[in-house]
């Protein structure tokens, strides 16, 4: 009886919930959405004469196969210097003629052993007072273009690439130029502050004296060192240094901003050797064209790889204003690192899939590969190559001993570390798990990300050359890489796999269109009950489960509260 009862509670408690049902929503629509515009993989415009290999000035210059190449011009320029080459050379540049000063053989060995290097700042993405844009352009992937400040090489022409273009000349880009002397030379690195804001260069790992020779300071560092440079005015570091290896350099104003905003750089000592002139700067890093005598002697190729993360909300500070009292306000005064997250992650300055473009690392079986590694994130590099697991062999700039030395296929890396691998390509099923596309990415697994979109962020790969067309275009045999390649994508509006298979959800428009349309639940045909209104829904829902566990109660409990009832009756008619 007790069952029955509570069956028919449960169930009068159901009826009235389902008499006033919520409404349904529609399903959304499957939709495929048009791509809209693709970007060919590869757009660079650069004549397929810059990636043969060549001789130029006297400089050998080595095969690239990727889609974006460094212009011959440029690369024998940074290896004889501005004041070495013909004029011809010089204006297929957009070097400025003091930008590179290389002289004095001290030694007689045959290559120059006094370096005068000129760096500018130069803003990638700024405000302009002109039109709602900005500008020089510089985009990290489609239609993306946080704002940056950049070291740049001495520069003689216009920011953008022509008065018709607002996009930045190839000089000024990210990262910082990878910069390359020689061991036991003088180098007289000159920074020229061309920014609306103070800065300076401390060379991080590099052996330089605290005082220079006149008896400034040498570090870098304004609460310690020298004044910081000021707007307009320029500041000589001078070095010798003493010893080889993967180094660093980064302003020192406010470095909690300046590094991340991109004033930041790989600094390269290489070993001396006779008849070594090295190239002193790899703009936007990558592939070194004409490695140093001590790197050729061991490896057949070399690659610089400057890995680094954005935060929104700091980028986006630059272009909020063209007064530097408000930026100064809202860098220094409103912005807080220690609440910060990072939405883009880079490598060599673009993010997937421009990564590909330009920062491939293209190798051939049975080889030695070179590749210097930068952590210039905030936070730690998981760096991960698929197929393949390199050695280790130098931290911070330092060798490690034979016997030290790890192999592994994920290197980790603290933030502003250093490190060198030797990647083998020898197919044994350790070095080389053979030729192929091997993805090499960030494993923190939001580096695989643009802005939380995936597949984005720092990815990479190792491209075996038999995958890769004259144009440095990887034949893939997965899916296709089309949607990568377009503004939609990376604002949201196109559904992943829908490539792939028809059951996407389509258009996030037609989706949000769906919620807001409510479809109403079937009614009993014998009831004339007018739908409950779909605020009621929840308390209707609630009372009905209420009433009908009470009354449960009330038949469990009959006897007392009849008796309760009839004792309260009669104290009432007493009175």
């Amino acid at each position: 009886m007790i069952k029955r009862s509570l069956s028919v509670a449960l169930g009068s408690a159901f009826l009235a919930w389902s008499a006033n049902a919520p409404a349904v929503t529609a399903l959304p629509e499957t939709k495929k959405v048009e791509l809209g515009e693709v970007e060919p993989f590869c757009n660079s415009g650069a004549p397929a004469e810059w990636r043969k290999a060549q001789v130029l000035e006297g400089v050998e210059i080595r095969e690239s196969r990727l889609c974006n190449p460094d212009s011959p011009a440029e690369i024998a320029a940074f290896v004889k210097g501005t004041n070495n080459i013909s004029m011809q050379t010089l204006m297929d540049t957009n070097l400025a003629a003091d930008a590179l000063i290389l002289s004095n053989d001290m030694d007689n060995d045959g290559d120059p052993d006094h370096y005068i290097i000129k760096l500018e700042v130069m803003e990638l993405n700024g405000h302009s007072p002109d039109f709602a844009g900005v500008v020089p352009t510089y985009d990290i992937a489609p239609g993306i273009q946080p704002a940056f400040w950049v070291f740049a090489p001495k520069t003689r022409d216009m920011s953008t690439r022509s008065f018709a273009s607002a996009e930045a000349n190839p000089m000024l880009r990210m990262p910082a130029p990878v910069i390359r002397v020689e061991q036991g030379d003088i180098v007289w690195l000159v920074l020229e502050n061309t920014h609306y804001f103070p800065h300076s260069i401390h060379l991080h790992g590099v052996d330089h004296p605290y005082m220079d020779f006149s008896g400034e300071g040498n570090d870098g560092v304004g609460q310690t060192s020298a004044m910081d440079v000021m707007p307009g005015q320029s500041k000589t570091y001078v070095i010798k240094p003493r010893q080889a290896g993967t180094m660093y350099y980064h302003c020192h104003v406010q470095p909690h901003t300046h590094i991340p905003l991109g004033l930041a750089g790989m600094f390269i000592v290489e070993e001396n050797r006779p008849n070594n002139w090295v190239q002193v700067f790899n703009v936007g890093a990558g592939q070194v064209r004409h490695p140093s005598k001590a790197v050729a002697e061991k490896y057949d190729a070399e690659y610089d790889l400057h890995y680094q993360s954005v935060d929104k909300e700091l980028h986006n500070l630059p272009q909020s204003f063209n007064d530097p009292r408000l930026i100064a306000h809202a860098i220094n005064q409103e912005y807080d690192i220690t609440d910060a997250t990072d939405d883009y992650y880079l490598l060599n300055g673009r993010a997937f899939p421009y990564t590909l473009r330009e920062s491939l690392v293209v190798v051939e079986p049975n080889q030695k590969i070179k590749l210097r590694v930068l952590n210039g994130h905030t936070e730690v590099l998981a760096l991960h190559t698929h197929g393949h697991k390199a050695v280790e062999t130098h931290y911070d700039g330092v060798e490690q001993r034979p016997e030290a030395r790890i192999r592994r296929d994920v290197y980790t890396i603290a933030p502003a570390q250093r490190l060198d691998l030797e990647l083998e390509t020898v197919d044994d099923g350790l070095r080389s798990f053979g030729p192929g596309l091997w993805m090499m990415h960030d494993h923190v697994e939001k580096a695989f990300t643009t802005d939380g979109m995936g597949e984005g962020g720092s990815i990479s790969l190792i491209a075996y050359k038999q995958y890769l067309d004259e144009n440095g275009t990887p034949h893939t045999h997965g899916m296709s890489l089309a949607q990568y390649f377009t503004k939609k994508y990376w604002e949201r509006k196109i559904s992943p796999w829908q490539e792939v298979f028809d059951a996407s959800l389509g258009d996030p428009e037609t989706f949000v269109k769906a919620e807001a349309k409510p479809v109403a639940a079937a009614q009993p045909a014998a009831s004339s009950a007018e739908p409950a209104a779909p605020g009621k829904t929840g308390r209707n829902l609630l009372l009905g489960l209420l009433l009908g566990i009470a009354g449960y109660f009330a038949y469990l409990n009959r006897v007392k509260l009849l008796e309760t009832a009839s004792e309260w009756i009669a104290a009432v008619r007493k009175k």
